[in-house]
């Protein structure tokens, strides 16, 4: 029972993948628990309108295009294929449908209270929600993330013309000109869904390569496939503004680093340039939390802010914005609140790229590896050696094991194939228990499976990969 000065043990603020996961996590130890969610469903961002519902779109585009471009013809399998982008998008919300209503039944079956409305604090242990009044032992802030606007650049997704991410999910048509500004993992995603289907896709970034923040081999393969598909890529190049005529944009693109500029046309622009942590009206002054420069909220290694009683998970603190890592915070900043402890390792946290091929990656990049001073090894292996993969017609792709070089401790694992993101798994089980180059290697693996790749790649560290 909930201690008698508080309606509950536990108020968790957002209902996203760290924040339900908080949620039930508190409830089954025990711990009288509420959750505080604004939207019609469960689920947050990543249910409802991200990681969940973008992979319905890229799963379902993934086979249209095989049907399209000969890839099912080179099987055997002859088809014709025609788009109904409707029952496309129908299956798309069956998905979230099923899966939001999942986390409701996942709540009551815990005895979760779903509060619903936006909250805000009015102390540090009391919440109005919705204008009903709550109040908690402990607070969890979980709201997420949500787009970054582009300064000057309205997004308005109901014309379907300049969207963000929930707008590109949404399209009614296919356009026929995309611009993706940004060239990170959503606008990648996303871009490809549409260019499977038959848009003529641009990508406008910034920098001088795709996918900051990845392993720099891997960025540039990642470039020349998704030109080999079709994408025109535009690195090193800023949007200085988009301006909408009817059904069409016009957007004014130049050089980073600065030079003359020059226009480009597009029925869509998406705009994906990142996102930043939702803290606006809760009421933070209230308890007298400040954000760090990010807008951020910072906690110790338990998830505990400043204000004693206030934890903080997910998008809000600092570290990768990705539901894995929100649901791992959520559990521990559960146990933690009960007296257990509650632990996650943000060096070993995936991160992956679901295009096709996916492109995953877990630790430190080479690059970042020899910035922290380490002496490296690198065994890398093509996925066009692997048996798996060259039956299954998939042969773009590698596999990069980056090791110390006195230690052979595995330091990070960097994969491009079809499977990327199923076997960074490994990778990760691997590396949270601190195993070398040598211990992935002489380990068996099942054959044909595209995971072998990682063996063969940890093998080629010591120089002794059999199949290249």
């Amino acid at each position: 029972m909930a201690d008698q000065t508080y309606d509950y043990d536990v108020l968790v603020i957002g209902a996203g993948p760290g924040g339900y996961v908080a949620a039930i996590r508190a409830a089954q130890l025990g711990l009288k628990t509420a959750c505080a969610e604004s939207r019609e469903t469960l689920g947050g961002t990543c249910l409802n309108v991200g990681c969940i519902p973008s992979k319905a779109m890229l799963h379902a585009s993934e086979y249209f295009e095989a049907a399209a471009n000969g890839s099912m013809a080179k099987l055997g399998v002859e088809v014709t294929p025609k788009l109904n982008l409707d029952a496309m998008q129908g299956q798309r919300l069956d998905a979230v449908k099923q899966l939001t209503g999942g986390i409701e039944y996942l709540f009551k079956k815990n005895k979760v209270t779903w509060v619903k409305g936006l909250a805000k604090f009015q102390d540090a242990h009391t919440v109005d929600v919705g204008g009903q009044k709550v109040t908690a032992k402990n607070i969890v802030i979980a709201t997420g993330s949500s787009v970054t606007p582009l300064p000057g650049v309205e997004v308005d997704n109901s014309k379907g013309v300049v969207v963000d991410s929930t707008g590109a999910l949404e399209l009614a048509s296919v356009p026929k000109k995309m611009v993706v500004i940004g060239g990170g993992v959503i606008g990648l995603e996303l871009g490809s869904v549409w260019r499977r289907l038959g848009s003529e896709v641009t990508v406008v970034e910034f920098l001088d390569q795709l996918l900051p923040g990845m392993d720099g081999e891997v960025r540039k393969e990642a470039a020349k496939l998704f030109k080999k598909q079709g994408m025109d890529l535009r690195l090193s190049t800023k949007v200085t503004g988009v301006t909408v005529k009817g059904k069409k944009a016009t957007l004014t693109l130049e050089p980073s680093a600065g030079g003359a500029s020059e226009t480009l046309e597009a029925d869509c622009v998406l705009v994906s340039i990142g996102r930043r942590p939702n803290t606006e009206g809760l009421g933070l002054e209230a308890i007298g939390l400040e954000l760090n420069k990010r807008g951020q909220i910072e906690t110790d290694h338990d998830f505990r802010t400043k204000v004693d009683g206030v934890w903080a998970i997910g998008d809000v603190i600092p570290g990768p914005m990705l539901a894995h890592k929100a649901e791992d915070e959520g559990i521990a900043v559960a146990e933690n609140i009960a007296g257990q402890t509650g632990i996650v390792n943000h060096a070993v946290i995936p991160s992956v790229v679901y295009t096709m091929p996916e492109i995953a990656g877990v630790g430190l990049t080479e690059e970042q590896a020899k910035e922290a001073g380490h002496e490296v090894k690198v065994g890398k292996f093509p996925m066009l050696a692997n048996s798996r993969a060259k039956t299954n017609h998939e042969p773009d792709g590698f596999v990069k094991v980056v090791a110390d070089a006195k230690t052979d401790r595995v330091l990070g694992v960097w994969i491009i194939a079809s499977v990327a993101g199923t076997m960074i798994a490994q990778a990760a089980q691997a590396m949270e228990f601190g195993a070398t180059s040598e211990d992935i290697a002489y380990t068996c693996h099942a054959h044909p499976t595209h995971s072998e790749a990682l063996k063969e790649a940890a093998m080629a560290v010591q120089g002794k990969p059999i199949h290249i």
